[in-house]
């Protein structure tokens, strides 16, 4: 990063905040069926969904935009927007019929607190259909998150598959004041109880749920809608040890297949943890038979449906370990009923080769038209090796927010072909310009993609899938280009640890910063910082054993790393060392104060968002306790506590022993809603400042959850921070 002087006045920060905040972020697409024009020119159309702040407004809007691509049947003609972005307020889930001529719409409408939810299907230019859902009262809230919900229409375009709350008996005071009935009685006994009749002490009954930012959802159940009557039903057949999800229409509309996790004896948090035991289940229409399809001692997520109907693919990792890990891409024949591995867990990455499967979810569409090959995204480890020429982020250094970065090399999110028959795993997007990528559909083998870097916002591409074997010949075009951000430079560095800092078993919460558009990293270096964003060993994206290394060592190894490359890139880049600040968020807030306990000659100050201050003390509160006993180095069982000695340990690797040595400012952000790091967290942190005249400021957003990423929160907690390191670091 090459500016050299900060900016001055809040203003100033609050008005570049206020622009590079505009940046829209693509979060779905979709693609039209193929239109053939009186000219014999063919075409599709992209059906795209945005999202983007709106500061006047104080939230997230979402916003539609669709676009033509022209082509001769394997490659682009021409690609471009068809009119201007609408925005689609209240829509919650939306999905094409196979064939395209039908769309449905999952919207809520109604004041806050009385929001009813109603399913549109729509029909060329006009809307076909509406049901009340809340009116109907078969169900509760529709689900609408990536981890349980889906709206899936039958292959027969009749009926609609989707997932909500379980319908919950009424319940009242028992002093609950009856009107009386038409012939003046009172009595309850002389009349027949009503199937839905309100049950007196269940008033305020604990319901679980599934932890952060799923806290209304606790018990869901798969619902059909009948298109033409309007009918719905809750289908039976489910195991009642599991909570369903992720469901579709099995070969011939004969049953529903989905994804069922396991919710006893007790529910833990799911949101970003791949590693809950569930499995892949089938339930029979007809007789309410249901069949298990998978091993049910693991974790299954994502099942997609190949378009033959012939083949299921899914993730599979191990249950109750690290949350994120290396999956196993799995295939399950729907005739021959019989599954394999197409791509195992990769232990460590060898020289150039693929070092495994990362992400949490596949894509919607991600199978090939020729139903043999899957393609999906996932973070790699960089192959072109870190002396290339590239842009990078710049400032000094900053943790990860619910992002657990390795000091060994650098990260990219590259797009992947899997030959299911030979599992052979191609690159699409290697020796590109070092940038990330994800996929957002594939479709008849047409690629609809987001590539970003740090300094170039989400752009729009385009790209058909060649055939088998000469898949890295891709042409990518741009349906639409973003603006790259002046000023702002980036590279890629790889450090190794020195030698008494080897894991000896490994070699090296768990994820990973790859090389993509990040808003506040942007923002600090338009501002004159540099960031530095640490991968150390523990993160996701270079192979198993990595991720293995950290369990038992927090708070030591990942402490360790990120010190080191601090002192690495301080010395080459000849930076003031006197002015270093911390900025982390989740484990890297974990890390922030570990930090400044453990090197408190090092950080002039310290911003931390949420952080895990106390592993014992938040194990009884966090709806993910087994995280606090598997980083500790120890197996997680739900049936017993910690003896003294894990206590002990889990003390032991928090920041909160440190806290004697620490003399940096601190500015504590913490969500009062925070299931996953309860706030208290900060707050046992702040006392324990307070006590010690360490200069430390609490700012706690009331119905702010984990990531504090509501646009009122982001927005006033990144002023904040700016102002906060500016103040101790001094101009």
């Amino acid at each position: 990063m090459e500016r050299q002087v900060l900016l001055s006045e809040p203003e100033e920060a609050a008005a570049l905040y206020r622009v590079l905040s505009r940046q829209p972020a693509l979060s779905a697409a979709c693609l039209g069926p193929e239109v053939t024009t009186q000219y014999g020119g063919r075409y599709r159309t992209v059906h795209t969904e945005w999202t983007q702040r709106d500061l006047e407004r104080m939230e997230n809007i979402r916003f539609c935009r669709q676009y033509l691509v022209f082509h001769d049947g394997d490659s682009v003609v021409f690609a471009g927007p068809a009119g201007n972005s609408v925005e689609t307020r209240g829509e919650l889930l939306s999905r094409e019929s196979p064939s395209g001529a039908m769309k449905a719409v999952l919207r809520k409408a109604g004041s806050t607190g009385e929001e009813k939810q109603f399913l549109e299907v729509w029909e060329k230019n006009r809307k076909l259909k509406s049901f009340n859902l809340s009116a109907l009262e078969k169900h509760g809230p529709v689900y609408e998150d990536d981890c349980f919900g889906c709206l899936s229409w039958s292959h027969s375009e009749t009926h609609l598959l989707y997932v909500a709350e379980k319908k919950r008996p009424k319940a009242e005071s028992f002093f609950q004041t009856k009107a009386l009935d038409a012939s003046g009685s009172d009595d309850e006994v002389a009349r027949p109880k009503k199937s839905d009749q309100a049950i007196k002490g269940d008033q305020f009954l604990f319901y679980e749920d599934w932890g952060e930012n799923m806290v209304s959802k606790g018990t869901p159940v798969l619902c059909v809608l009948d298109v033409e009557s309007g009918n719905i039903s809750v289908l039976e057949g489910v195991p009642e040890s599991v909570s369903p999800g992720q469901a579709f229409w099995a070969p011939g509309d004969t049953g529903v297949v989905f994804t069922g996790w396991w919710h006893e004896p007790f529910r833990l948090g799911i949101r970003f943890c791949t590693n809950r035991r569930s499995a892949l289940y089938y339930v029979d229409l007809t007789g309410g038979n249901c069949e298990l399809l998978s091993d049910d001692s693991l974790a299954v997520t994502s099942p997609r449906l190949s378009p033959d109907q012939c083949r299921i693919v899914y993730l599979q990792f191990p249950s109750l370990v690290p949350h994120q890990q290396c999956g196993q891409l799995c295939l399950y024949d729907w005739y021959t009923r019989v599954t394999v591995v197409v791509v195992d867990v990769v232990p460590r990455q060898l020289g150039e080769n693929f070092s495994g499967i990362y992400c949490s979810l596949l894509p919607l569409g991600c199978w090939s038209a020729d139903s043999q090959r899957v393609v999906f995204d996932t973070a790699q480890r960089s192959r072109q090796g870190p002396q290339e020429d590239r842009e990078e982020v710049g400032a000094g250094p900053e943790g990860p927010l619910d992002v657990v970065p390795h000091v060994a090399s650098p990260l990219l999110q590259d797009l992947f072909a899997v030959d299911t028959q030979k599992g052979t795993v191609t690159p699409l997007t290697a020796g590109g310009s070092g940038g990330s990528w994800k996929l957002l559909t594939i479709d008849r083998d047409l690629m609809v993609a987001q590539f970003s870097t740090p300094s170039l916002p989400p752009c729009l591409k385009v790209g058909f899938l060649p055939p088998a074997g000469t898949e890295q010949e891709v042409v990518w075009v741009s349906l639409e280009e973003a603006e790259p951000i002046p000023d702002i430079s980036w590279s890629i560095r790889v450090l190794q640890p020195p030698p008494e800092q080897e894991n000896a078993q490994y070699g090296g919460p768990h994820s990973s910063f790859v090389t993509s558009w990040m808003l506040l990293s942007a923002m600090l270096c338009k501002m004159g910082f540099a960031v530095l964003l640490v991968n150390y060993r523990g993160s996701t994206g270079f192979g198993q054993d990595s991720i293995l290394s950290l369990p038992g060592n927090v708070g030591s190894q990942d402490v360790k790393d990120v010190q080191f490359a601090v002192e690495q890139v301080l010395q080459e880049e000849h930076f003031d060392a006197r002015r270093v600040a911390l900025l982390g968020g989740s484990h890297g807030g974990f890390l922030s104060c570990h930090l400044i306990g453990q090197y408190p000659e090092t950080y002039g100050a310290c911003v931390v968002r949420n952080p895990v201050i106390n592993i014992a003390s938040m194990m009884g509160s966090t709806d993910i306790p087994d995280w606090c006993v598997v980083e500790a180095g120890h197996l997680y069982s739900s049936d017993c506590l910690p003896d003294p000695i894990v206590w002990c340990e889990m003390l032991n690797k928090s920041p909160i022993k440190y806290t004697p040595r620490v003399k940096t400012p601190v500015l504590l952000m913490l969500g009062q809603e925070d299931r996953r790091v309860p706030f208290k967290q900060g707050m046992e942190y702040y006392r324990a400042l307070k006590a010690r005249n360490v200069p430390v400021r609490l700012l706690l957003y009331p119905k702010s959850t984990h990531a504090l990423s509501e646009v009122e929160v982001e927005s006033d907690s990144f002023m904040n921070a700016v102002i906060w390191m500016c103040t101790h670091l001094g101009h």
